[in-house]
């Protein structure tokens, strides 16, 4: 298995189906989970929801670069989302972060090795490893913030 192959698989296990490095992953966490549980806020932190839409907005602002496109994201906009009301606009949108990151990781599987070594849109940003390493490591992160947050809902109850 090449590099990029391993990357795709890495990132397929935080947001799709893997249980080795958090015995979870986003997909086990969000795809049955009520909006009311999505939205609801525990003191001053993030929801579950604007959690899982920040790290669709960063899966999708690579994904665009993957494509051959610009770098369209800018981290202060990056928690910047439209209330979700309807447990059905919940569904839509999971259903998009699953397809979304899917591509994401089919991408990233097509990616030449010299790709991934190569400069990543602009020199301050690194390489193309380093930006999907990146997006792997900030989904981790995120996703131990929703567990916790869950935790502390059922604690709550």
């Amino acid at each position: 298995m090449n590099t990029s192959q391993q990357l795709a698989q890495r990132f397929r296990e935080v947001l799709l189906n893997g249980t080795w490095i958090a015995s979870t992953n986003y997909k086990d966490q969000l795809q049955n989970l009520d909006l009311k549980v999505a939205t609801t806020r525990i003191g001053d932190l993030n929801t579950i929801a604007i959690l899982a839409q920040h790290i669709h907005y960063y899966i999708n602002g690579v994904k665009n670069v993957l494509r051959g496109g610009t770098l369209d994201i800018s981290d202060r906009f990056s928690f910047d989302f439209i209330p979700m009301e309807t447990q059905t606009q919940w569904g839509t949108f999971l259903t998009r972060l699953w397809n979304d990151a899917e591509e994401f990781a089919v991408l990233t599987e097509q990616l030449p090795e010299t790709q991934l070594y190569s400069c990543f849109v602009d020199e301050k940003y690194g390489t193309y490893l380093r930006n999907i390493d990146a997006i792997i490591e900030h989904a981790y992160y995120h996703l131990g913030q929703i567990v916790l947050i869950k935790k502390l809902q059922n604690t709550r109850l």
